[in-house]
């Protein structure tokens, strides 16, 4: 197998990259490409279905290419997605009928209420683990149904297939051969049963989805099927699935309860391996399949930040303050501190473990003496205060400390940003050689698939940490700030009470 290599595709909220790795889990080449995001309305975040597959096939190409390979030395294909973005095709011709509807988007959120008013949460919360939120899968596809010409009628015959990201990439390898998931993604839908392992006909009724439109659930590392696109020289084992979060906690070897990633991407999302049964948060985080290999199923608890690395986006595209998104650490360091500018970034309502879909970003504290470093340091803070909230939620929920964190995704690298993580979590902070685990978990999951690697003791002995962050900051100046964090929060969601 040395001449061999597993390749990666990571199909991300901004763009699509591939990762080609070899035995020793090191990235020998890769490709990226951004797509468009398209914002129909406030609160409204879009895809385009054809675009994310052209750019995640053209980076497959591209890194392949780059590595001076053909696809007879690739052993296999895994698969990593942005999950619950929600993609409806035709099963005929393949063409969506609408774009996709990213995880980010709200416009169901009025619908996920009168589901809450009608008292279907607490069925929700047991069959799947988690809130009635728009954030999830079946509102969106309901939208589509309801909202798209036809669409319905099409549904009922059978015409159209829903799939998050990960079903419509398989099914675009295969030329329509396989309509797929893993349980990792089905357990994103709010129409999969995580105890079962199985679609919820109960469910399904209550959203008005026709089961004919799901996809197979499969396990996490098995072979699915082969490609049948012109991407590859030949055909290639689709061997691996894991919605993002899943493959990042997996990539980071969290493979023991109590072990504990955060993932600093678009958003942050961090996962706590909880074991091989699933425990209910009495904290607002989500309860999640984590993966299965073979017929053994591991569950985290999570919690979602909706905006992480994107708040840093939103300083350069809309107020152009930096002109890359690196930049957003240098331009924070000019100042020793926010001077007293608190950042609430809850541009697509607040997560966990707060959950207000209503909330909008909010800049408190602001004067004339306030500088773009200052809103850009307290941009920074903002993603370390958000994980703090979290933390201290699973921290009550697991009922024991957590030791340390595993971090990483693109924001991991910005050294102020992991330094006052530490001192704010009070924790030390493990950033691994390579930030780009997610990847690497879903190289991972299909390498195992396939025998490249014989099992998790030899992938444990990989990607160890790199840098480890320990808490410096005086400890009374840390809680000042902590305290001025939750009164922000507090007065964001006070503000968004009055909403019509």
């Amino acid at each position: 197998m040395s001449q061999y290599y597993i390749l990666a595709l990571d199909q991300g909220t901004t763009s699509s990259r591939a990762i080609l790795f070899d035995q020793q889990g090191r990235p020998v080449a890769q490709a990226q490409k951004e797509f468009a995001q398209l914002f129909p309305r406030p609160g409204w975040v879009e895809h385009d279905p054809l675009e994310i597959w052209a750019t995640q096939a053209g980076v497959a190409a591209e890194a392949t290419v780059k590595a001076g390979l053909n696809g007879r030395s690739i052993a296999a294909i895994g698969i990593t997605n942005q999950r619950e973005t929600t993609i409806v095709w035709h099963r005929r011709t393949g063409r969506p009928v609408y774009n996709a509807i990213v995880w980010q988007d709200r416009r169901t959120a009025a619908y996920c209420e009168e589901l809450r008013t009608a008292g279907h949460e607490p069925l929700i919360r047991r069959k799947t683990g988690l809130l009635l939120d728009a954030y999830f899968s079946a509102s969106k596809v309901r939208w589509i149904l309801d909202h798209v010409p036809g669409a319905r009628q099409q549904a009922a015959a059978g015409e159209l297939a829903f799939g998050t990201v990960d079903s419509w990439l398989i099914w675009n390898f295969t030329q329509g051969g396989l309509h797929v998931t893993d349980v990792t993604n089905a357990a994103r839908t709010l129409l999969f049963d995580i105890h079962r392992r199985q679609w919820d006909d109960e469910l399904l009724a209550l959203f008005d989805i026709p089961r004919s439109m799901l996809p197979a659930v499969r396990a996490s590392s098995e072979v699915y099927g082969e490609t049948k696109t012109t991407v590859f020289a030949s055909k290639i084992p689709l061997a691996g699935v894991a919605g993002d979060q899943q493959a990042a906690l997996f990539g980071q070897q969290c493979l023991a309860p109590g072990m504990v990633k955060n993932t600093y991407g678009t958003g942050c999302f961090m996962l706590m391996n909880i074991g091989a049964e699933p425990r209910a948060s009495q904290h607002n985080l989500l309860t999640t399949i984590a993966w299965q290999l073979g017929n053994q199923t591991q569950y985290a608890l999570e919690g979602s930040i909706f905006m992480g690395g994107a708040v840093v986006q939103w300083l350069r595209d809309q107020l152009g303050i930096i002109r890359t998104s690196a930049e957003v650490e240098a331009l924070a360091r000019q100042v020793p501190d926010s001077g007293g500018v608190c950042f609430v970034p809850a541009f697509a309502g607040l997560g966990a473990p707060h959950w207000n879909p209503h909330a909008r970003g909010t800049l408190f504290g602001l004067t004339r003496a306030s500088t773009a470093a200052h809103v850009a340091r307290a941009a920074v803070e903002a993603i370390a205060y958000q994980t703090l909230d979290v933390l201290r939620a699973m921290e009550a929920d697991a009922g024991l400390p957590v030791a340390e964190l595993r971090v990483d995704g693109g924001a991991a690298a910005n050294e102020l940003l992991m330094q006052f993580q530490a001192d704010v979590l009070g924790t030390r902070v493990l950033r691994p050689r390579l930030l780009e685990t997610t990847a690497l978990g879903a190289a991972y999951l299909a390498g195992l698939a396939v025998g490249y690697w014989s099992g998790l003791d030899e992938i444990q002995a990989l990607n160890p940490a790199d840098t480890t962050f320990t808490p410096q900051a005086d400890r009374a100046a840390v809680d000042a700030g902590v305290a001025q964090w939750q009164r922000a929060v507090r007065a964001a969601q006070h503000w968004a009470q009055d909403v019509p």
